[in-house]
Order: C-alpha cells, then sequence, then structure tokens
C-alpha cells in the first residue's frame, strides 16, 4: 500500500518543478470536484469539500454556491511530489466563456474533464478551441465513472470525433458503474484500486479477466503512439513494442505538440483516479521552461523575454478584483523576479505602479511572500489603476505583452437605481463591475438617458445585478433583455463619389474619394467582419491619405443605416480619388471615408443580423415532441437528434433573443427533467417579421 500522498514533503523547486494549469469541462462534468480533491489529495485542505454542500474552496463566492456552478475562475496553489502546482478551475458556462479566455492566457496547461456519460458537450468543445487558439497542451480526464450509463470507449470515441485529436487512453476501467473501483494502468501493466473510506489505492497486478484486454488496449496505445512520435517508431519497428520509458517520453512530447491527447479515468467524487491524474500533470504536461518564451513588443519590434528570474521583470494581469480589504491584482510573471515595495510599469498605460504586498492565492485565502518569480502565478496589493490585460515590467526593460482578447457582448439590459440618492452609488458599482470583468459594459443610452449593462448572455447579466445589491447593497431594477443587432450588406455600390468640401475661413478641408462596397466573402473568418483594400494607381491619393480613408471607413462602422446598430460583413475598396494641393489633410480623407461609407450603406442593400445559438436540449423520450415543437415556435432549426440510455437529445440552432425565458419553460413542459445548454453560433439574416424588412436604394 502507498503511503499517504498527503504527507509528502513540499519543495521550493525551480522552475522545471512547477506547473501551471488550469481546469477545463462543460457545466457539471465534474471539474470543481476534481479540482478539490486535488488540493485535499496534496495535503492543502484536509476536508473533502463537496459542491452540494456549498463547502468548495474554489466556488466560495455567495452566488457559485447558491447556484451550484462556478462562475469566476479561482486560483489555487498546492505541492505534489517536489513540484508546485499552480492551478485554475474556471467556468464551465457558456456565459462566462470570457473568463476561461483570461485564464488560458496565463497558462501553461489543463486538464480537460468529461463526463463518462455524455462525452464531450458543447462547452467541453467550445473550451477545447480555446485551448487550441493559445496551444495550450492538455491531458483529457473522463470523470464519473461511476454513473449509470458510464462509458469510457464512447467518451473517447467522441473526443475523437468532435475534438478531432488522437486520444491516447492509458488506463482501462476496473467494474462498471456502481461497480467502479480502479483501473489498469496501460503504461506499468498494474491494477490501481481504491477502497471506500481509504484515501489512497492499494497497487496490484492486472485482474486475470481483463488480463486480454489489457494486453490489446496497450497494444492500441503503443501503436497510436508509434504512428505520430518518429523516435516511438524506430523502437516499434525495432522490437514490436515499446519500453515504458519510451512511451512515457513520447507520450510528453505528444501533449507538448498537440499532437495527441492523454486520456486517463476516475471518479472525482468516489476519490478515485486522482493520484494519476497528478502523476499525469507531473508527467506530460509542461513546466514554464518548457514553453517558447513569452513574446511582446518594444518600440514597434518583437521582442522575446525567458523564463528565467534573472532577466528583467515582466508579468501580465489577467483578473483584476475588488475585496473587504483591498483591490487584488493577479498577475502571471513570465520573466524575472517580482519583489515586495518594487515599483513597476504598466507598459501600455504609461503609468508606475507599487507593489505594496504579494500573495500566495488559495481562492478567498491568502499568504503572504516576499518575492514572486518567473513562473509564479500570484495576487498583488498595490497597483491602483492596472486592469486585466495590462503588462508589468521592470521600468529601464518594458515589453507589452499581447493581452487576452475580449468578446463582444450580446445581450444588454437597462438597470437603474431604486432610489435617486443611489444613481451615484450605482455608477460606482458599474464601474467596478466593468473593471473586474473585461466582457461587461456599461453606458449610458444616449436616446433613452438610460444606463445600459451589456454582457455575454442572460445569466452573466443575472450575476452581474446580484453582485451589485449583494456587495452594494443596492436596490437595483433591470429591464427586459435585449439581444445585440448587427448590420451588413446584402447588395453594395460600385464607383459611388463623394466629395469632401470644407471651407470656413483659414486653412479649408478638400478630400475626394471613389468607393466600391460589397459583401465580405463568406469564406473570410476576419474577427471585425470588415476589409479595406485601395486599387488607386498614379499616387492620386498619398499612402497616408489611403490609410486615413480607412479610419474613416472604421468610424462609420459604428453605426448602420437600418437601426444605428454596428455594421459587419462588408469590403471597402478606395478606386480612385483626388488631393488639393493647400487643402487635403488626413483629417479631411478620413472625413470622406466616413460620410463616403455612410451614403454608400443608405444607397445599397442592408440587411439586419441577430445573434443565434447552437442549443443541446437534454429530455426524457417522451418529451421530445414536446420540446421539437417549443424549439420550432421559437425560430429554432434543428440540426440532430440521437438517444442516450432512454434520454433524447436534440441539438438546434435558434435566435438568442427567442431563449429570455427557456430554462423555466423547459422545466415546466418535461416535469423538471429537461436540461438544456447553449453556446456562440455567430449571426444570422434576422427574418422580415423581426426587422420589419430590409432597407433598399
Amino acid at each position: 500500500m502507498r503511503t499517504d500522498p498527503r504527507h509528502r514533503s513540499a519543495s521550493t523547486s525551480p522552475l522545471t518543478r512547477v506547473r501551471n494549469l488550469g481546469i477545463l469541462a462543460h457545466v457539471d462534468a465534474g471539474k470543481t470536484t476534481v479540482t478539490e480533491r486535488i488540493l485535499y489529495l496534496t495535503g492543502a485542505t484536509h476536508k473533502r469539500g463537496e459542491v452540494h454542500d456549498g463547502t468548495t474552496v474554489t466556488d466560495f463566492d455567495p452566488q457559485e454556491r447558491d447556484r451550484g456552478i462556478t462562475i469566476f475562475a479561482a486560483a489555487v496553489s498546492c505541492d505534489w511530489d517536489g513540484h508546485r502546482i499552480n492551478l485554475i478551475d474556471t467556468p464551465g458556462h457558456v456565459d462566462f466563456a470570457d473568463e476561461v479566455e483570461r485564464s488560458l492566457r496565463v497558462l501553461d496547461g489543463a486538464v480537460a474533464v468529461f463526463d463518462a456519460v455524455a462525452g464531450v458537450e458543447p462547452q467541453s468543445e467550445a473550451v477545447w478551441r480555446q485551448a487550441d487558439r493559445h496551444a495550450v497542451p492538455r491531458i483529457a480526464f473522463v470523470n464519473k465513472l461511476d454513473r449509470a450509463g458510464a462509458d469510457l470507449d464512447q467518451a473517447v470515441r467522441s473526443i475523437r470525433e468532435r475534438l478531432r485529436t488522437v486520444p491516447l487512453v492509458v488506463q482501462l476501467p476496473v467494474g462498471q458503474e456502481d461497480g467502479f473501483t480502479g483501473v489498469v494502468d496501460l503504461l506499468r501493466m498494474r491494477s490501481l484500486i481504491w477502497t471506500a473510506g481509504r484515501d489512497t489505492y492499494e497497487q496490484g497486478p492486472v485482474p486475470e479477466d481483463l488480463l486480454a484486454e489489457a494486453a490489446r488496449r496497450r497494444r492500441l496505445l503503443e501503436e497510436a503512439v508509434a504512428e505520430l512520435h518518429p523516435e516511438a517508431l524506430e523502437e516499434f519497428c525495432e522490437r514490436s513494442a515499446l519500453s515504458e520509458r519510451t512511451l512515457t517520453g513520447a507520450l510528453r512530447d505528444l501533449t507538448h505538440s498537440g499532437e495527441g491527447v492523454v486520456v486517463l479515468c476516475g471518479s472525482a467524487y468516489r476519490n478515485c483516479g486522482i493520484e494519476p491524474l497528478l502523476e499525469a500533470v507531473v508527467a506530460y504536461l509542461p513546466s514554464p521552461p518548457d514553453v517558447p518564451p513569452v513574446r511582446g513588443s518594444r518600440d514597434g519590434a518583437r521582442q522575446e523575454r525567458p523564463a528565467d528570474p534573472q532577466a528583467p521583470f515582466a508579468g501580465l494581469v489577467f483578473k483584476v478584483n475588488s475585496t473587504a480589504t483591498g483591490r487584488l491584482t493577479y498577475v502571471r510573471v513570465y520573466s524575472g523576479t517580482l519583489r515586495k515595495g518594487d515599483t513597476v510599469l504598466d507598459v501600455g498605460a504609461g503609468r508606475s505602479e507599487r507593489i505594496g504586498r504579494i500573495l500566495r492565492v488559495q481562492a478567498d485565502r491568502h499568504a503572504e511572500v516576499d518575492r514572486a518569480e518567473a513562473g509564479d502565478i500570484v495576487a498583488v496589493i498595490g497597483p491602483k489603476a492596472a486592469r486585466s490585460g495590462a503588462t508589468l515590467c521592470t521600468p529601464d526593460a518594458p515589453l507589452l505583452l499581447e493581452p487576452p482578447t475580449a468578446a463582444a457582448p450580446v445581450v444588454t439590459v437597462a438597470v437603474e437605481a431604486r432610489s435617486r440618492l443611489d444613481t451615484d452609488r450605482l455608477a460606482t458599482a458599474l464601474a467596478r463591475l466593468v473593471e473586474e470583468d473585461p466582457s461587461l459594459t456599461a453606458r449610458t443610452d444616449p436616446e433613452t438617458g438610460q444606463t445600459v449593462l451589456s454582457g455575454m448572455g442572460e445569466l452573466h447579466l443575472e450575476v452581474a445585478v446580484e453582485k451589485i445589491r449583494r456587495a452594494h447593497g443596492l436596490e437595483v431594477g433591470v429591464g427586459r433583455p435585449q439581444v445585440a443587432y448587427r448590420e451588413t450588406v446584402v447588395r453594395g455600390v460600385t464607383g459611388l463619389v463623394y466629395r469632401h468640401v470644407k471651407q470656413d475661413g483659414g486653412a479649408g478641408q478638400f478630400a475626394h474619394v471613389v468607393l466600391d462596397v460589397a459583401p465580405l466573402d463568406p469564406d473570410d473568418d476576419r474577427a471585425e467582419g470588415f476589409a479595406f483594400s485601395s486599387t488607386v494607381t498614379g499616387g492620386r491619393v498619398p499612402q497616408e491619405f489611403v490609410r486615413a480613408v480607412e479610419a474613416g471607413c472604421r468610424d462609420a462602422l459604428a453605426e448602420g443605416p437600418l437601426g444605428g446598430h454596428p455594421v459587419t460583413g462588408l469590403r471597402v475598396t478606395l478606386t480612385d480619388g483626388a488631393t488639393h494641393t493647400k487643402d487635403s489633410s488626413e483629417t479631411a480623407f478620413r472625413a470622406a471615408g466616413r460620410f463616403g461609407l455612410r451614403e454608400a450603406l443608405r444607397t445599397g442593400v442592408m440587411a439586419l443580423l441577430e445573434p443565434v445559438v447552437e442549443v443541446t436540449v437534454t429530455v426524457p423520450d417522451d418529451a421530445v415532441g414536446t420540446v421539437l415543437g417549443d424549439l420550432a415556435a421559437r425560430r429554432g432549426r434543428v440540426s440532430g437528434q440521437e438517444t442516450r440510455s432512454g434520454t433524447a437529445v436534440v441539438t438546434a440552432t435558434v435566435p438568442l433573443a427567442e431563449l429570455f425565458g427557456y430554462a423555466n419553460r423547459l422545466r415546466s413542459r418535461t416535469q423538471g427533467r429537461g436540461t438544456f445548454t447553449t453556446r456562440p453560433a455567430g449571426y444570422a439574416p434576422a427574418p422580415a417579421s423581426v426587422t420589419g424588412g430590409v432597407l433598399s436604394p
């Protein structure tokens, strides 16, 4: 029997013994329970936290405990076998995807948790794609093997088919569903059995009834690795087998390169499989020196900064949190050493900040330390204005790091204080809320004078408003949610001539432009939905004026002619123009671009776009007809339907505006047995019944 792993000694390890990882998953796949078991087994906590009891370390916010879901990314640290593990438990709900995005920006690796019954679910796929964009190496943990209907092979097939990666399964379950008791380690060909009431496993030989199956799966693992790894292929051709050392090294290389994903399994709730998962984290996921040096810009030139405590300090702010004791600024240290009392430069803002205290984070608890070195994730107290995405650097060696991107809000509500005396307090609360969560925006509607709060979804806004009520003691009224529409070009114009002439004393303004406006190619995946080019020859429009025309066109995208919504999905080409020797300027050509494009949009044919989401509804078989009818009434287009263990899973694309209040409707129509999840699916043309038609010339 193994000694209790919680009593393993921790160490102040060098960089190679540091792991910065996140836990990623769909809602209710068990990621917070996995995190709690990791903290318990490593000795960071002395009692197992449970989501249903509201006793978890990482879900410490009252709203998280009330709702039973993770809302805010929480950082914790622990030690395992001489390694320091900095871990971030991320949200699984689509409305809080921006929290995941900011976390992935500063992580070196991740553990993706999947439900053994459901396999890859919509948000599992979404966070996987987010990790792909950041090139974050991952290992997979198939959780809840003790549930009725659990099937490791089915979950692995969904990983292969939906995530388009090569799953490298290194374990075989011992027992099924309620009889699940452990796993067979296919690398060392041993069994690991967890007995009820014990915190660790019993190691033994592979059970006789699983010997043949374990040998077959070990062979499949070796063949899959040999196909992807040149050195493993060479050994496999020579010996027709792979040694444990070669297999381990190859799995690590394939994890780092992203060519394959190591798959483990277990039941976090029963404490089965967590120790092998920790061993896999140490064995396969990268340390800070294993990932490429962080890249940034200095004076317009690209530079790299190594993960070296002796290098100049550079860190990225990825989260800001206001607490009763002060403002916490969460920083990933990429290079150098940060000490208490240091003065650092906020590169983007050009402002100096002083570091008053440095804290090792344990969710809502903190331990003060004197310094943080390259590879650390810490919270600091002192910076008064650094926002999420800010770069903090040594003043004499500035380096601007790329900030995490924030998605555009899609749902809006009007908020107002119940009492006029609280109007100023509400403005302060909203400003703090937006500072903490960049995916929220607050503004005053110029037409109605209302204060408008925008976010990623209905739940996102509910949480934000409730936080204002609880944290600031404000009574807030909320209007009906509204979606963020867009406008696009259906049929453009060619050769639109616009002359900008202004003469009111002194230097005048003159700009002459000829524009072609057309819909953007559907295959063009530009995130901003806008393309600009110039075909002007002969120097008729100097290059600096061409850039000014582009800037003016971008100004015009802010408000379309249909209803003042942002414009997307168009290509503008500057085909000709003329200048005046004295009166032409960048200001004049920027105005010509802005007013010229506005006139072109009014002349062409426009359409309104509405945000749509992919909805996955899980209901009992006997409620499928009711659900399909309801989705059709909400203008939903069903794209798939399958049956899993007596339940039906329906996938449909539905306009976001039609989903407000859907949770209550679904529960009432399925006697509380139906659930649904969503993920953004872009924009689609809104029907005439919603828009009142399109604008024609």
